[in-house]
């Protein structure tokens, strides 16, 4: 992993503020002062990185690990000595909490998570982690006293189906504990490993009102804000992703004594459909697309006209209307195409989609303002990968903050964000949350 120069944090400073007192007396006023401590970030992302390394020095913090486990450990007890006295909920969730003044007001609740998928990057949901607990951590620097009280959460297996939140939004079915995890265990004893009770899943449910806001700091995970020299994203909504197993049936044959035209080759129509695919989300403006990312030919073998293909197709929009639109030109696309090439073509729709999560307007604009005064650039934004803010906007006005990913890269130990970005999202973070907290 590359490092690079951590940027110089000026010290905060107290102002005098005659009759009134100090600065750090005045809510409002410290408010604007504070800015968050960057090269304490960005060793603690170095610190976190040391968990979950394998023998071959791959990365891997996975959900429910050994590694995921013991940085756990790690974040509660940095957790404890801010006096966020961590606690596990049923399903495996951290959440620390801090009082207001004002104890009657619903808590303005941010975070994000720390597992990571294998051979992952060091960035991805940690920035977010770490920096809600540097928010934290100023406030008591400054004796700053929010009005509403403050929650931090670290979710359990984003990476692995946001299976902390969804249970926090009362979408963890038992089917779904049921299933595996990437760590080879099923998902109710993975939770069970991280100290949480699937047998009481329920009573980590969230219900509508609960949360006064919910804000999520993440890297981009893609290089737009890179590519337009852009410093923070404004997160509109988080795209919807639908999935279809598309089984292409033609004729197993000699590949040496069938005619050309006389195949019926699945291969050559499922190479069509690939084609067709690209096509059609590129015939409609916007940002959607289209994937087929996954293959099986059967039989197989290189004397064998294939037979059957199976390929995987995801669609992804912020607008479920549009996926569903193009999936039906698709499918005229394959009917065509199965005619020509003598084939069937067939659909399945997979059970694990995600609806389109719409951001708070009302959160966009103060996180655009939040920024705008700080100095940094802003951009309105979707984006493409899936968040634990999908899950927690059914149940809470919810937001997010972009950095930009060097080389739009990410899911990868090549994963990079600078000192600079990050400490600039955290600040924005942290401004957002002091001016959410005066409504």
């Amino acid at each position: 992993m590359q490092r690079r120069n951590f940027i110089k944090q000026s010290s905060l400073t107290v102002i005098g503020l005659g009759v009134f007192g100090s600065l750090l007396s005045n809510n409002k006023k410290a408010g604007a002062a504070l800015s968050v401590n960057g090269k304490r970030i960005e060793s603690r992302i170095f610190e976190l990185a040391k968990f979950g390394v394998d023998e071959k020095g791959r990365n891997y913090r996975v959900a429910y690990t050994k590694g995921d486990i013991e940085g756990r450990a790690w974040f509660m007890e940095l957790m404890k000595k801010a006096g966020l006295n961590p606690t596990i909920d049923a399903a495996g969730n951290i959440i620390g909490k801090r009082k207001g003044k004002n104890s009657s007001l619903k808590p303005i609740a941010f975070g994000s998570h720390i597992d990571m998928v294998p051979d992952g990057g060091n960035y991805d949901g940690t920035l977010g982690s770490i920096s809600a607990l540097e928010v934290i951590e100023i406030l008591n620097e400054n004796n700053v006293v929010t009005e509403h009280p403050l929650e931090v959460i670290i979710f359990a297996n984003e990476e692995g189906g946001t299976i902390g939140s969804m249970a926090m939004a009362g979408h963890l079915t038992p089917e779904g504990l049921k299933q595996k995890s990437q760590s080879g265990l099923t998902q109710a004893e993975g939770i069970k490993a991280l100290g949480g009770n699937p047998g009481n899943i329920q009573s980590a449910k969230r219900t509508k009102g609960d949360l006064h806001a919910w804000i999520e700091l993440h890297i981009e995970q893609g290089g737009i804000l890179e590519r337009e020299k852009i410093q923070i994203g404004v997160v509109e909504g988080i795209v919807g992703i639908v999935h279809w197993e598309v089984t292409v049936e033609g004729f197993a044959n000699h590949a040496g004594a069938t005619p050309m035209n006389l195949r019926q080759d699945a291969l050559l129509a499922a190479s069509k459909f690939v084609i067709a695919v690209n096509e059609v989300v590129n015939s409609v403006k916007g940002t959607q697309v289209g994937t087929v990312g996954k293959i099986n030919v059967q039989p197989g073998a290189y004397n064998v006209i294939p037979g059957k293909v199976v390929l995987g197709l995801e669609i992804r929009d912020l607008n479920a209307a549009k996926i569903e639109m193009l999936f039906k030109e698709m499918e005229k696309h394959a009917a065509t195409i199965a005619t020509s090439t003598k084939t069937k073509i067939s659909f399945e729709r997979q059970a694990n989609e995600s609806k389109p999560a719409l951001t708070d307007k009302k959160l966009q604009q103060v996180i655009n303002t939040s920024a705008k005064a700080l100095g940094f650039t802003t951009k309105f934004m979707q984006s493409g990968a899936g968040h634990d803010s999908q899950e927690i906007a059914e149940i809470a006005p919810a937001a997010m903050i972009f950095i930009p990913s060097i080389g739009g890269i990410s899911h990868s130990p090549k994963e990079f964000s600078t000192a600079t970005d990050m400490a600039n999202g955290a600040n924005v973070l942290l401004q957002t949350i002091l001016k959410i907290d005066k409504e």
